[in-house]
């Protein structure tokens, strides 16, 4: 598919001159932190090197008073509390932190407990079963984690039967807020926290951050947690700057240095031996822990990652792996089913969306498969199987279109949903999957710009192949952790060939040497997955522009650089 390159504005010459003096660094990098919003010596080094008192007081947090005040008397009165989570990485991690930490200060752990709903007999978020088993437990308190928002109705049926709510979550509002204790979400109008982008685990983390501090629990305490919260920030896919990006740095910190045995197992299974980055959190951790919700059951997750001794924490693991290669398996054979129907029918092939429904579909990977077929035909799509007697699936969409908008222009239509700009979920009634199809495509025709249909690459600046020397990439590597709103550079070079060693590696993957055309002693080693069609005219020596990330490639025990190629054009 044809690509957009889209170069970024450019900053301001006078601030990048600046930059460059005062840090002493190239005015490439200077520009990079420039379109940061980072025009400063002082915010340089705030960005490079990340600090935990730049946290913000959890207490700034809208019902925080409250939530805490809650648990204390419940802990007082010696109340059972059920820790309440969804079956994805953002819940099942968000469970395990608010659950270990609590474990630890209370003086009789009998009284806690922890509670992943089913994803096919219950579904996301609050269910009725879910109360129903803290009633018959004795629970008293539920504390809910990435879900509750919009549970309006069962947090009243759960307030009927004398169970109290607080509410962590970071997913938008509805017009009428559920009447729990307290709700914590950063994203309510009447709420002045700082910082609106946490994950549902980050929301979680702040609530321990506030117990500790109320209850005078050294800061240091609560290290130890932040390795979950990496985790769910990177796998969640929110943006990584302000506070997700300090909790990210220092959990990444966490997780190379002293990780927890769960998480350790889990490397060691997957025979991952480097430096862990984000994309290790979201490619290695992220599918296992959500594997375990998609096919079995999310409370699999929690148990690796509570995991008291490595024992356990191996024959978590090695279940989880199992779960995951089931899962990946389905993901396969669903995937090659969902293309076939698009490429079989004129109707769905011509569309600005994808609707598709399959009664048989496995529950567990929809979103999944939705995100596959966004790849492919990039364009917003919802995948849709049956449960429970009715339809029920997820949506992906392309940058900067908002799904969740589409679907709520829909919601007449809809028994429930939630979700992000990018990413949602939805439940509606099997006889209105037609209805639903033809109303979602109107909307997203009648709202997409036609080049949000044509995938983008932003380019953050142009750079000449000799100007990546190992101080560049030193300084380069400090702009991690990288992940939405701060992603990793991608520049261009023009004018450059092969220096003639092209070869396809894998299936349609062409490994390169690049060199400048009027500099061939220099020379880097390259990647470009998936564009072996341009095999023939790297061959043939033909001078070419490539859009690239710079990055680290460990082959046997040796590390260098290599320039992974996103796009190139032949000139």
């Amino acid at each position: 598919m044809e690509k957009r390159w889209k170069y970024k504005d450019k900053a301001d010459a006078t601030i990048i001159n600046k930059l460059a003096s005062e840090i002493g660094i190239d005015k490439v990098l200077a520009n990079l932190l420039a379109q940061r919003g980072i025009t400063t010596y002082a915010e340089a080094k705030k960005f490079f090197r990340p600090s935990l008192d730049d946290l913000h007081d959890p207490y700034l947090m809208k019902d925080m008073d409250k939530a805490i005040s809650r648990i204390e008397t419940a802990i007082q009165k010696n109340e059972k509390v059920l820790v309440y989570g969804d079956y994805d990485v953002d819940g099942t991690t968000a469970v395990a932190l608010v659950y270990s930490f609590f474990k630890k200060h209370l003086s009789n752990d009998k009284l806690l407990g922890y509670y992943i709903p089913d994803r096919y007999t219950e579904g996301y978020g609050i269910s009725f079963a879910g109360i129903d088993y803290a009633k018959e437990n004795g629970f008293s308190l539920i504390i809910a984690l990435d879900c509750g928002i919009k549970a309006n109705e069962k947090i009243a049926y759960a307030t009927k039967n004398g169970i109290d709510f607080i509410v962590c979550d970071h997913h938008r509002p509805g017009e009428i807020l559920p009447d729990a204790i307290a709700v914590l979400d950063p994203k309510r109008s009447d709420c002045n926290y700082p910082f609106d982008e946490l994950c549902g685990c980050g929301v979680g983390f702040k609530l321990i951050q506030a117990y500790a501090q109320k209850n005078n629990i050294s800061f240091e305490e609560l290290f130890e947690y932040l390795d979950l919260t990496a985790i769910s920030i990177a796998s969640d896919l929110v943006p990584i700057v302000g506070e997700n990006r300090t909790l990210c740095f220092f959990g990444l910190k966490q997780i190379n240095e002293n990780p927890r045995k769960g998480i350790k197992a889990i490397f060691e299974l997957a025979n991952i031996k480097r430096e862990i980055t984000v994309n290790e959190l979201v490619f290695v951790i992220g599918p296992r822990i959500n594997a375990a919700g998609r096919i079995e059951t999310g409370r699999n997750a929690v148990e690796l990652l509570i995991s008291d001794t490595n024992a356990i924490a191996l024959t978590s693991g090695q279940n989880i792996n199992i779960t995951n290669t089931a899962r990946r398996a389905l993901d396969v054979d669903i995937t090659a089913q969902a293309l076939s129907m698009i490429d079989e029918s004129e109707v769905l092939i011509s569309r600005k969306s994808t609707v598709l429904y399959h009664p048989d579909w496995h529950k567990g990977v929809v979103g999944i498969v939705a995100s596959r077929l966004t790849e492919k035909y990039y364009r917003p799509t919802v995948v849709l199987t049956e449960s429970n007697g009715k339809a029920t699936g997820s949506a992906r969409s392309v940058k900067d279109f908002d799904v969740y908008n589409a679907i709520e222009a829909c919601a007449d239509l809809l028994e429930q949903f939630g979700g992000h700009k990018y990413a949602a979920g939805l439940t509606l009634k099997l006889e209105h999957v037609e209805a639903f199809q033809q109303r979602f495509e109107e909307v997203v025709s009648q709202t997409i710009e036609d080049e949000m249909l044509i995938p983008e690459i932003e380019i953050d600046d142009e750079l000449e192949l000799k100007s990546i020397t190992p101080k560049f990439f030193r300084v380069l590597k400090q702009f991690a952790p990288f992940g939405p709103d701060n992603m990793s550079p991608v520049f261009i070079s023009r004018n450059i060939m092969d220096k003639g060693y092209v070869r396809i590696v894998g299936t349609n993957h062409l490994k390169m040497d690049i060199q400048a055309a009027q500099n061939p002693r220099e020379f880097f080693p390259a990647i470009a997955f998936a564009q072996a069609h341009h095999f023939d005219d790297v061959l043939r020596r033909r001078i070419f522009s490539a859009c690239y990330a710079i990055e680290e490639n460990e082959f046997n025990g040796t590390t260098s650089l290599q320039l992974n190629i996103k796009d190139m054009k032949m000139e």
